[in-house]
């Protein structure tokens, strides 16, 4: 997984797969979803993430344990 912001576009994509995207949908204004030619989620687009995200260059990666 890859997270990048551009600060020019003030675009925050988050990409889940390395894959060419067949389909582009705008879920809400200003969220966009790609998919692959099998309809998987393959990356998320937030424009205008100044607005969206608290502070869109700052990124928090949190994983939960697993329960055993």
């Amino acid at each position: 997984m890859k997270v990048n912001y551009d600060s020019k576009t003030d675009i925050l994509t988050i990409i889940f797969t390395e894959t060419l995207v067949a389909e582009s949908d705008e879920d809400k204004p200003g969220v966009i979803l790609d998919y692959d030619d099998k309809g998987n989620l393959v990356s998320l687009e937030i424009l205008d993430a100044s607005r969206r995200v608290n502070v869109p260059s700052k990124i928090e990666y949190q994983v939960s344990p697993v329960a055993g």
